[in-house]
């Protein structure tokens, strides 16, 4: 055992070298991507998904609520819901919930479309027989699917930043 934590602490110490000239650069070490990305004024539309969206992707882009926004994100959002385990009596015992955010980011003050995109998710939530826990479960996989939302946007805004912000992307 000593053997083995002794060979492992010796891989590590030539390995280490070598990773730090392998040229690579973690994604938000890239002068300005924080900035940038605080700097996306989200607007979404109305409706309970909307609002848990525009607050995740608040949040995820550390959205500096003092500064003049560099970008406005339009977003249009698609729900779907669908029943999958159907018992006897013919009652929905899970669902399939989709969400489909659909973004485009506006260089401001021009209003120049500097990107578009979309993402989906898709996750299922069980339903229950009582009214309110069958209300919590829709509304749990709601919030869930706006912020798994919310991180694949902001992932995808900090790597198209981190390239250079290339317009029309």
């Amino acid at each position: 055992m000593r053997l083995m934590r002794t060979i492992l602490i010796v891989a590590l110490a030539l390995a280490a070298p070598a990773l730090s000239g392998c040229g690579f650069t973690p994604l938000y070490a890239q002068p300005g991507l924080a900035s940038n990305l605080a700097s996306v004024e989200v607007v979404a539309p109305e409706g309970r998904t909307g609002y848990l969206i525009r607050q995740h992707l608040d949040d995820a882009l550390a959205k500096n609520h003092s500064a003049a926004p560099a970008y406005r994100m339009d977003l249009q959002l698609s729900e779907q819901r669908f029943p999958r385990g159907i018992r006897i009596d013919n009652v929905a015992t899970r669902y399939e919930y989709v969400l489909t955010a659909y973004y485009q980011l506006a260089a401001l003050p021009s209003g120049a479309i500097a990107k578009r995109g979309n993402v989906r998710v898709t996750l299922t939530y069980d339903s229950a027989d009582q009214p309110y826990a069958a209300i919590a479960a829709q509304q749990d996989a709601q919030d869930r699917a706006a912020e798994e939302a919310a991180r694949r946007i902001q992932l995808e805004l900090a790597v198209w930043l981190a390239n250079g912000g290339r317009r029309g992307a």
